[in-house]
């Protein structure tokens, strides 16, 4: 089968975004695929986080994967910094990457803009992805849209590797979903629904209750023209919900604005899709709760498995580019 890999760092609670975005697409892809999926604590480390919060969001971004309905038992789930390979081969992919490429990241220029003091690890952070993706021979790379741009640099990267020192890593694939792939904020749909962008009331929690999500739905913008149809563009509040519906009930947002005349009518179905669509994963993250230690034992055994793929493919990078291989028994 062919591998999927895809990551997901450890910045707070998951939203709506997060899930029809990327969760939802893991899950479907665990029954089908080699599947591979990583808690990339290392790359939480380009922006200020707190020794405490970084060991607990990444421990609650292991058991949200869990709650969503990854099964260790069919995917591979770990956390990023328990495989040392993605430090060891971001290395060598940073002497194959060049600034400029770097320097034409979007995600880098928007977060670096106007910052007096910007870390060198923001700037490097997509060489890192590039590790991450490589070092399992992915086929496919499920990613929201914001993140596509990552993946074209990752087969350049590999690429060029391959072209300068033989055939080493296998070029992926970029994969984003049709419908929802860039969930918008309810309150500001002129951007994208965040973890580090504080909307309260525009941020659906893939963990709020059904109360919390009726309300924020029911608050969400529209327009005051009152009419139905999809347009992104001139209608983004609008567009928003309908891509919602959309993805929750598998349809098209224009199939969906074609049933509907009414805003209120349209809100209520909404919430009453995403309330159903959630309340298995909230169900589950309280059951996981209930048994400690499960969570700690899924990891490792996850990372024993990523392990021993890495290592086998970062062997072959370092050998392909001269570097000397240890004696037998020392460490490497």
């Amino acid at each position: 089968m062919d591998r999927v890999f895809s990551g997901v760092q450890p910045s707070g609670d998951m939203h709506i975004g997060n899930y029809l975005g990327a969760f939802r697409q893991w899950v479907a892809d665990q029954k089908s695929h080699d599947s591979i999926y990583c808690v990339v604590d290392l790359h939480a480390l380009t922006e200020e986080i707190s020794p405490e919060k970084l060991r607990t969001n990444s421990f609650e971004a292991a058991t949200n994967l869990l709650a969503v309905g990854l099964d260790p038992a069919v995917c591979t789930i770990f956390v990023q910094s328990h495989v040392p390979e993605h430090p060891r081969l971001t290395w060598l992919l940073e002497c194959t990457a060049t600034v400029g490429e770097l320097r034409r990241m979007t995600q880098f220029k928007a977060k670096s803009h106007q910052q007096d003091a910007v870390r060198a690890g923001l700037f490097t952070y997509p060489v890192l992805m590039a590790a991450d993706i490589l070092l399992y021979d992915t086929a496919r790379v499920p990613v929201g849209e914001d993140q596509r741009q990552h993946v074209e640099l990752t087969r350049e990267i590999a690429q060029r590797f391959n072209n300068r020192y033989g055939e080493t890593f296998r070029v992926p694939e970029a994969v984003i979903p049709t419908v929802a792939a860039r969930v918008m904020d309810l309150q500001h749909p002129d951007r994208k629904m965040s973890k580090s962008v504080a909307s309260p009331l525009g941020t659906i929690e893939v963990l709020d209750p059904p109360e919390e999500i009726e309300r924020k739905v029911r608050k969400a913008v529209t327009d005051t023209d009152g009419e139905m149809r999809f347009d992104p563009d001139r209608k983004p509040g609008l567009a928003n919900l309908l891509q919602l519906l959309a993805a929750a009930t598998d349809r098209k947002p224009e199939k969906v604005a074609a049933d509907y005349e009414r805003y209120g009518d349209l809100k209520r179905d909404v919430a009453e899709a995403l309330v159903e669509l959630l309340t298995p994963v909230r169900e589950r993250r309280m059951e996981l709760a209930k048994e400690p230690g499960l969570v700690e034992s899924v990891l490792r055994d996850g990372a024993e498995r990523a392990h021993a793929i890495a290592s086998a493919t970062y062997e072959r990078a370092a050998d392909a580019v001269g570097l000397l291989a240890a004696a037998p028994g020392e460490a490497t």
